[in-house]
């Protein structure tokens, strides 16, 4: 499986300013019907976020300001990417365990799920995912 599926998202604008559209459905850039968002904002520099998985959530991850670096890992492989543009989106797939680190001071990170909020598809412990993800 390859953990990094970026989505580009096109930025419309003139000299006013930019804009970034975010449109689902087959033909669209987000590949899900989007049922919740949130974002992630004034955190500090030292601390990370994130340490689970999600059994059956799909998740888009966009830094619409600042920069965080993302760790995905699926049980067999890890990789660590930067999210630092707000016309790029992270595809994360459900049963993959991700991190945020090194938020910047004004970073902004929007995430775009799959689903409602539903704490019993979360995977909070490492040596849990990884016993359901390699069965």
């Amino acid at each position: 499986m390859n953990l990094v599926k970026w989505i580009d998202f096109q930025s419309l604008g003139d000299k006013r300013g930019s804009l970034v559209a975010v449109e689902i459905g087959m033909d669209k850039a987000v590949p899900f019907d989007i049922k919740r968002i949130y974002y992630i904002y004034r955190t500090m520099e030292s601390v990370s976020r994130g340490y689970h998985a999600h059994k059956n959530l799909k998740q888009v991850a966009i830094c619409v300001a600042g920069r965080c670096r993302m760790v995905l890992d699926d049980g067999k492989k890890r990789v660590e990417v930067w999210l630092d543009s707000p016309t790029k989106g992270l595809l994360i797939e459900d049963m993959v365990w991700r991190e945020m680190h090194d938020f910047s001071e004004d970073c902004v990170l929007l995430v775009l799920a799959s689903e409602h909020y539903d704490e019993s598809d979360y995977i909070r412990n490492y040596e849990r995912f990884r016993r359901e993800v390699l069965k």
